[in-house]
């Protein structure tokens, strides 16, 4: 450990994995450490018994549950947009000769008391009960207005400005009115397709919405199934370990069960080092997760989410086996979305017969029971429940002063857009560069050799 090193990454959850392995990938020399003995640090899988023992202290999980290693539960569930940055990114890197992937059954979005498919083909749509029949027909002329958009070709932009913050009717509302939908429409095309987490991308400008909508469509394509999602088989702690494979394939050092790192400061308070168990490797940067620097973040946020172990899908979701559900804010008088997430032994989470459902959101009180329930009297019948909350941080330093960079805590969403969003940020942060998702970089290097 007594080396030098131009990163150093504490914390092996996904975040943090990725950035090493787009560092090592650089050519940088990274050692990646991390105070506990396993992979995934908050974003890990855990089986039933370690499920147990974190939740219920010394009890043991009933027998009738099945084998504990049956169970991959993720302590944050994500989908994957099957086209999304994500994806992209694990195409970049090579990543994927290491993963297998299952397409999500269904995508559903809870409206007026009820939960409905999101329309994955036009036959769909016509018999969703989501809208009326003319309310459909005003709604298709702006699917196909965001289809034919292209950022590069004003013609295709009806006269709209996309880009600007409105002062008045340049925006998102504009856009929308202009093709006669009403409040209902907005909201299922806002939170559903768009997937935003709350109604403040109204008043922001359209592009951004125009995107995420152009996405979720790229990605229903993709694999033409019931949803724009895909899932990893054994869950989402294979990710981190995917990506600490690529690290070490380019030269990086791990260690884990690495207790007390300590970030060392020089005298102009710039990170230059990290002590654990009296020895010391020196670096020139620091990432990490908010947990290594807790003076150097602040609270933003809770998430509250609820675990439940069942024995049936998610009822009124045409049995999947694999689902998310969201609850718009409007629909439940709250300030954000709720979400739901089931998977199952499909995807090898869990054994045959059994289904892990969660429901999450922005915590807005201290009962997340009380608040989470709307979320789960729609799951049915459970064999087991567990509930949590856990606090959302952000950095509040400088990097460029102190070499310190801090990933930010995961929110309370079941797909992965934000997450990455976050990771390129930290490693233009670090590097200087942006990543080129359209290069191969084992077709790259199998050139260069």
């Amino acid at each position: 450990m007594d080396q030098e090193y131009d990163v150093i990454v504490l914390g092996t959850g996904l975040k943090e994995c990725i950035l090493s392995g787009l560092l090592s990938v650089d050519g940088l020399k990274v050692l990646h450490m991390d105070k506990n003995d396993y992979y995934g640090g908050e974003s890990t899988s855990l089986n039933l018994n370690q499920l147990w023992t974190r939740f219920r202290g010394n009890d043991k999980p009933p027998a009738q549950l099945g084998s504990s290693r049956d169970y991959n539960v993720d302590m944050i569930p994500k989908f994957m947009m099957a086209n999304g940055t994500l994806v992209r990114v694990l195409i970049h890197t090579n990543v994927t000769k290491y993963l297998s992937f299952k397409a999500v059954d269904g995508s559903y979005v809870f409206s007026k008391g009820k939960i409905h498919k999101v329309p994955a083909t036009d036959m769909e749509a016509l018999k969703s009960p989501l809208m009326g029949l003319f309310e459909k027909r005003r709604a298709r002329k702006f699917f196909v207005y965001v289809q034919e958009f292209n950022e590069n070709d004003p013609k295709t932009h009806g006269g709209l400005d996309l880009h600007r913050v409105p002062l008045c009717i340049l925006n998102v509302i504009y856009i929308i009115l202009k093709y006669g939908l009403d409040d209902n429409t907005i909201g299922f095309i806002g939170h559903a397709l768009a997937l935003h987490r709350d109604d403040s991308y109204l008043n922001e400008p359209a592009l951004d919405t125009v995107k995420r909508m152009k996405l979720y469509a790229e990605s229903l394509l993709r694999f033409q199934g019931g949803s724009p999602y895909i899932y990893p088989l054994y869950g989402l702690a294979e990710l981190p370990q995917a990506f600490a494979r690529l690290s070490a394939v380019y030269g990086g050092t791990y260690m884990l069960n690495k207790p007390g790192c300590k970030v060392v400061f020089d005298e102009e308070g710039k990170a230059c080092g990290v002590t654990s168990e009296g020895e010391t490797a020196k670096c020139n940067k620091v990432v990490c997760d908010p947990s290594y620097l807790q003076d150097k973040i602040k609270k933003v946020g809770k998430v509250a989410r609820a675990i439940a172990i069942m024995s049936h899908p998610i009822p009124n979701t045409d049995g999947s086996h694999s689902v998310q559900v969201i609850l718009p804010q409007k629909q439940l008088g709250r300030k954000s979305d709720m979400y739901l997430f089931c998977c199952s032994y499909t995807h090898n989470v869990a054994p045959k017969g059994k289904f892990i459902a969660f429901v999450s959101t922005e915590a807005e009180t201290d009962h997340p029971e009380t608040e989470l329930r709307p979320g789960i009297n729609l799951l049915g019948a459970v064999d087991e429940l567990f509930f949590d909350t856990y606090d959302r941080f952000e950095p509040v330093n400088e990097s460029s002063s102190d070499n310190c960079f801090i990933s930010t805590s995961y929110d309370a969403t079941t797909h992965f857009e934000s997450t990455v969003t976050d990771v390129l940020a930290l490693y233009t942060k670090i590097t200087g560069k942006t990543v080129d998702l359209s290069v191969d970089l084992s077709a790259a290097r199998a050139a260069e050799e």
